[in-house]
């Protein structure tokens, strides 16, 4: 059982950056691939970056490719998400997960264990 506690999210301006945390519970953070998923009111969730579970493969969603970088402290039980050049577009809430099918990451919604309750992050224009 792992449990995700996601933090960081705020009101931020356009063209701000912010860093998204996700902590995780249990002595296995390690064999776990993690991903960033979003969801923005009325719309269905998104994915937004996966992270393989040693940290050497990562892979965004065109959307934030080249300005979101995804890291890993396995000894700190934690999983991050840098967003820079933020626009309104990325508001929504961002959701972590914890997947132990697929080692090196996904994008699919479905092959993620384990969910954080989320943390909002709204982008004035």
């Amino acid at each position: 059982q792992v449990q995700l506690v996601e933090s960081g999210g705020g009101l931020v301006q356009a063209g701000g950056s912010l860093r998204l945390s996700c902590a995780a519970s249990g002595r296995t953070f390690g064999s776990y691939a993690m991903g960033w998923f979003r969801q923005a009111p009325g719309k269905e969730r998104e994915f937004v970056a996966t992270i393989s579970w040693r940290g050497g493969d990562t892979y965004y969603a065109d959307s934030v490719k080249g300005r979101s970088t995804i890291s890993r402290d396995n000894a700190k039980n934690t999983v991050y998400l840098q967003i820079n050049s933020l626009k309104p577009e990325d508001t929504a809430v961002y959701h972590c997960a914890a997947s132990s099918r697929v080692p090196g990451g996904s994008s699919i919604w479905r092959s993620y264990d384990y969910w954080g309750q989320g943390t909002q992050l709204t982008v004035s224009s």
